[in-house]
């Protein structure tokens, strides 16, 4: 019998990681501090070693809500430094909070530069909790990253038995266990019992096939979202502005356009050289390229929510401000 498949286990916290005051302690776990790292989770959840042989990365622990772009170089250089180390390694799990998961895991999506299977995973229950997710949802992130159909398909955030894209995944409940769900599009396949399997695969280019190679960045460029309201006015845009961002992304109205002062705020923005992107508050759905988005000079954000479009517009000024460009890669990645 062949040997099991090697999974690296890079611990950055999370509810997954975390240990509440008792079995029902579902929503203050945080205050007891208490984070598991990769090495002591894997520890308790035994049952990892019948899928693969587990090698524990240490990092640092740390609330999903304190995550900053910094923290997502150092995760992306860590990656690296791994999988250079670790020649052998069958694919990597990254336990991680809910609250910014999506976030993460679309950001590695865009930049790493690996070509073995990276799965993020966390829970909506803490691991001390009676009926919470985290062995699951651990066990079966290990079980999708040793899967020889993972590979090629990008960063891969597996949660509630369901395989899902980075690029296309959204948490759209704050304590549903079926929370990570890609809204319009569908998962990529499952974690079930019996065996994991992938009906479809990204489209859109990703890891090794983009441009943005960030292992020896010290910063990115700052992006700031503003979001569209009724009533809203150039209040929030300005301030943006003056506060320095070379970028905004705006989610509008459904399908995509603010009120009349924030468009006329934007456009000012333009013209002080600021990259606009336009996106949309709904769940789901395009913001094409019509006329006057163009005639705006803005981008359109595709189907990109604005928190993803963020990422995506902070990359692409790493490399040009053109704006057909900068559109060319919401159409893109």
């Amino acid at each position: 019998m062949g040997s099991k498949p090697k999974i690296g286990l890079l611990g950055l916290g999370g509810t997954i990681s975390s240990i509440g005051k008792g079995p029902l302690d579902l929503a203050n776990y945080g205050d007891t501090r208490v984070i598991m790292g990769a090495d002591e989770i894997s520890q308790r959840v035994p049952d990892l070693t019948d899928f693969a042989d587990i090698v524990s990365i240490p990092f640092r622990a740390m609330p999903a809500i304190d995550i900053t772009p910094d923290d997502w170089l150092a995760i992306n250089r860590k990656i690296h430094e791994v999988v250079e180390a670790t020649p052998d390694l069958t694919g990597l799990v990254l336990t991680h909070g809910t609250a910014s998961l999506e976030e993460t895991a679309y950001f590695l999506n865009l930049t790493l530069r690996v070509d073995l299977p990276v799965v993020l995973v966390g829970s909506q229950r803490p691991f001390s909790a009676i009926s919470s997710d985290a062995q699951l949802n651990l066990i079966n992130a290990v079980r999708v990253a040793a899967s020889p159909e993972a590979r090629k398909k990008g960063v891969l955030v597996v949660m509630n038995d369901e395989i899902q894209a980075a690029r296309e995944v959204s948490k759209t409940d704050t304590y549903r266990l079926q929370s990570f769900q890609s809204p319009g599009l569908g998962a990529l396949g499952y974690a079930d019992a019996d065996r994991v399997s992938f009906y479809r695969s990204p489209t859109r280019r990703f890891m090794t096939d983009t441009p943005f190679d960030v292992r020896q960045s010290e910063a990115l460029p700052r992006v700031d979202v503003v979001t569209s309201y009724v009533g809203a006015d150039a209040t929030l845009i300005d301030a943006s502005v003056a506060a320095g961002a070379e970028g905004i992304v705006a989610a509008g109205f459904a399908p995509g356009f603010g009120s009349p002062k924030e468009v006329e705020a934007l456009k000012r923005a333009v013209q002080r050289g600021v990259v606009v992107v336009q996106a949309a508050r709904a769940h789901s759905g395009r913001v094409d390229p019509r006329d006057r988005i163009r005639e705006a000079n803005f981008v359109a954000a595709d189907n990109l929510p604005a928190h993803k479009a963020r990422i995506l517009l902070s990359l692409a000024l790493t490399q040009t401000r053109a704006r057909d460009a900068i559109q060319e890669m919401f159409l893109t990645f």
